[in-house]
């Protein structure tokens, strides 16, 4: 039986091969909502971190990536050395790369074993397992996805499965951004609620820590409504969150309301 998350970054894939498919060469040099990054430089991104998961050496270093002013780490680094690689390229060249590079992978993938899947693996939140990678990976081919779509002024593909494991990553996270990143105080209680295209209720209780719960145990201090486009840009810093706060419904608390939407952004 196939792993679940593997068929779900295999269609994710093929969504982008569609997307890129219907980009006309302006489309590929536009500017994105990531720093220093046009659509093709999104794309040479995804292919190196596929690349490297087959086991493809990096790239030698054509400039000096630390001294970019957006690379900031070393994960930044490494993604910046694949950007560098693929900038000379045509864009039929790059798509031709990703082609090749997502064929490859999903091969890889459709021939691993339960066990290969519950190997310890690097993740970007730590240690984890390979399967808790493959999520990862399917958060960010999404999110990367979206970068491309509000780029180019092609939305869509704001639901379905992809969407639905991107945004788990993030509400597994939330506990961590409502008391640690917010600063919500103790005996807090807070919902955010999605209004779509991605519909989730979501509740946290600061008792000692800040955690996620299926239901409240008091009134809410603070509810927060937005849609789970905003949700998703605002938790990988991709706007500015003082821009948004009109399509933002906050009732209870307020300003505890504006500083949880201010501190959303967990990507490093």
């Amino acid at each position: 039986m196939t792993e679940p998350i593997v068929p779900v970054l295999i269609a994710q894939w093929a969504v982008l091969d569609e997307l890129l498919t219907a980009l006309d060469d302006a489309d590929w040099e536009t500017e994105t909502g990531l720093p220093g990054w046009r659509v093709r430089d999104v794309v040479a991104h995804v292919i190196g971190t596929e690349a490297q998961l087959c086991g493809d050496a990096a790239p030698e270093p054509t400039v000096d990536v630390r001294a970019l002013p957006y690379v900031h780490n070393d994960l930044a680094a490494a993604n910046e050395l694949w950007v560098q690689a693929l900038r000379p390229d045509s864009p039929v060249a790059v798509l031709a790369r990703f082609r090749d590079v997502t064929r490859r992978r999903a091969k890889d993938l459709e021939a691993m074993t339960e066990a290969d899947f519950d190997a310890p693996s690097w993740t970007p939140a730590g240690q984890g397992t390979y399967r808790r990678l493959l999520e990862f990976r399917v958060f960010d081919c999404w999110c990367h996805d979206q970068d491309i779509r509000d780029a180019v002024g092609r939305p869509g593909h704001e639901t379905g499965p992809s969407a639905e494991r991107a945004i788990d990553q993030i509400v597994g996270a939330l506990g961590y951004l409502v008391g640690k990143r917010a600063g919500v105080p103790a005996g807090s209680a807070i919902t955010v609620e999605l209004t779509g295209p991605v519909r989730r209720t979501l509740h946290v209780v600061v008792d000692g820590r800040a955690r996620l719960v299926g239901e409240l145990d008091r009134p809410a201090t603070t509810t927060v409504s937005l849609s789970s486009g905003l949700f998703v840009r605002l938790a990988g810093g991709r706007v500015d969150p003082a821009g948004h706060l009109p399509e933002i419904g906050i009732a209870g608390d307020a300003e505890l309301g504006r500083r949880l939407v201010e501190n959303l952004n967990f990507t490093p």
